[in-house]
């Protein structure tokens, strides 16, 4: 059995975009995915890209992907890395590749003297807590995610 991982590249927009469909599903926010495989392929690699994309291959066959960017801390006055999205295919889930995709980004961090390396989880994911805390994950409970979109979005920016 093998495990590869690999940063995506051109061509890979497709099977990137069915890993979000995919996931999507899972966290029962199918209706919410709008993104296409062009939108995928621009930002993953247009001439400037801000998102970044390792694909891990089992056996030679697209089996997960982690889909991350560059953030910032003030307080730390570096650089960090936010997880968008982890996922493994059902199937393949067992075998190690997710943490051998979060393994990869963590070395990303130390490789890069970034200051911390951070993701979001829903509440009602069990598997997936129960992974980061093996990982050693701490969840930051007094923080709350605030989102302004849409319209709201519109409205805000038009004062």
């Amino acid at each position: 059995m093998s495990l590869a991982i690999r940063p995506a590249r051109p061509g890979d927009a497709a099977v990137i975009l069915a890993f979000v469909r995919e996931l999507a599903e899972y966290e029962r926010l199918l209706h919410e995915v709008e993104a296409t495989v062009e939108d995928l392929d621009a930002a993953l690699f247009g001439p400037q890209p801000r998102v970044f994309c390792d694909i891990a291959e089992w056996e030679g066959e697209p089996a997960g992907f982690a889909l991350w960017f560059y953030n910032f801390s003030t307080f730390r006055g570096r650089h960090g890395l936010y997880l968008e999205d982890l996922y493994v295919r059902p199937d393949l889930r067992g075998r190690g590749i997710a943490m051998a995709l979060m393994r990869r980004l963590a070395r990303r961090c130390l490789d890069e003297g970034l200051g911390r390396f951070e993701w979001w989880v829903l509440d009602w994911n069990e598997p997936a807590i129960r992974f980061y805390r093996r990982i050693g994950a701490e969840p930051m409970d007094e923080w709350t995610v605030q989102r302004v979109t849409g319209e709201a979005l519109r409205k805000l920016a038009e004062g």
